[in-house]
């Protein structure tokens, strides 16, 4: 009996692929310490002080009760859309996706991959700030299995933004962009401020994904709405035309 050593080259299945490319931005992001900075300490030390003091009138009830849900949807939108878009951007800025760019890796299931690493990361984000919010005195009163879809989908939708954002722009035009947005979203957005506040500004605030999905998850989380589906349009809209964009639009360098 011969053994053949010949040479196989040869490309390994796509989705062996996708779930190499996802743990490996998985890793990245979590050994990057600015990363860590925007996406865990910063929204769980204004769930801890927007709940203990009162800076912002938040309507009746506990603050946690109004805060929580918005502070998940900050945690979201930090991870898939701030800290994805600026980190991408510096890897075609440095040339690491034009080397991806020339392997046998698809566009689509380098999106794809990066989008499974932001949802391992929300994850782990998300099991600390539901137990800071239980530790300050958070009580949910609806069904939580809403929550999850309207999580997924606002993911998508703020994946897209941030991919469409560092495939299309300068490293440097995404950075600053990618922060404006983040800090003009935490303050018009619904997550720490209630839309009422800016009076006839809101039925167009109440169209952007930060208020959507922090309203959604509001209107479930305190037995508002069990079902928002004005919440799961909107992100909805959001996540096919971003992710669409981003497929079309993004660049390798």
């Amino acid at each position: 009996m011969s053994l053949d050593l010949s040479p196989a080259p040869g490309a390994a299945p796509v989705a062996r692929m996708v779930r190499a490319q996802a743990a490996f931005e998985t890793r990245m992001m979590l050994r990057n310490g600015e990363n860590l900075l925007l996406t865990v300490i910063i929204p769980t030390l204004l769930l801890v002080l927007f709940s203990a003091v009162d800076v912002v009138d938040t309507g009746p009830g506990e603050r946690v009760d109004f805060l929580a849900p918005g502070i998940l949807a900050l945690a979201v939108m930090s991870t898939a859309f701030t800290g994805q878009a600026i980190a991408t951007g510096f890897e075609r800025r440095y040339g690491v996706l034009k080397r991806l760019g020339v392997s046998p890796l698809p566009r689509w299931a380098l999106l794809a991959g990066k989008t499974l690493s932001v949802l391992v990361v929300i994850g782990l984000q998300l099991m600390l700030l539901v137990a800071t919010a239980f530790a300050l005195g958070w009580d949910p009163s609806g069904d939580v299995a809403m929550v999850v879809p309207l999580l997924l989908i606002g993911t998508a939708a703020f994946s897209g933004l941030g991919l469409l954002m560092a495939g299309t722009l300068r490293a440097e035009a995404t950075l600053a962009a990618a922060n404006l947005v983040y800090l003009v979203l935490l303050m018009c957005g619904g997550i720490v401020i209630p839309l009422d506040k800016f009076g006839g500004a809101e039925d167009v605030l109440e169209l952007t994904p930060a208020a959507a999905l922090a309203t959604g998850l509001r209107d479930v989380l305190t037995g508002t709405d069990a079902t928002p589906w004005s919440a799961l349009l909107v992100l909805t809209a959001w996540a096919a035309l971003a992710l669409a964009a981003a497929a079309r639009w993004f660049r390798w360098e």
